[in-house]
């Protein structure tokens, strides 16, 4: 199992998460949180924000679905301008369902 960590644009979350669901990867978490990648935020009119407002998706898949969910991913959440948002992968051990004691997917 992976999990995958998609941190994009508040704008484009929704789309992102309606083209997972129309694929069948309907189980996620998502927050809205702030922060700023490697341009070190904006300025706007002489004002720097710092802090940029974004949404991070949170979705555990299997292995063999890694790839599809990221293509969705890239598709839907961008706009090819700065602060598109980036995507991280990493391994999980072990998951359970707190109702049931179930482990795995």
């Amino acid at each position: 199992m992976k999990m995958i960590r998609a941190i994009v644009r508040p704008e484009k979350a929704e789309e992102v998460v309606g083209a997972l669901a129309e694929a069948g990867f309907v189980a996620l978490t998502k927050i809205d949180v702030v922060g700023r990648g490697k341009q070190k935020g904006i300025e706007v009119e002489g004002i720097r924000y710092d802090e940029l407002p974004k949404t991070m998706l949170l979705l555990v898949a299997r292995e063999e679905n890694v790839d599809e969910i990221v293509d969705i991913i890239m598709e839907n959440a961008r706009t090819g301008r700065f602060g598109d948002g980036r995507i991280f992968i990493s391994p999980v051990e072990e998951s359970y369902t707190i109702r049931t004691g179930q482990r795995g997917l």
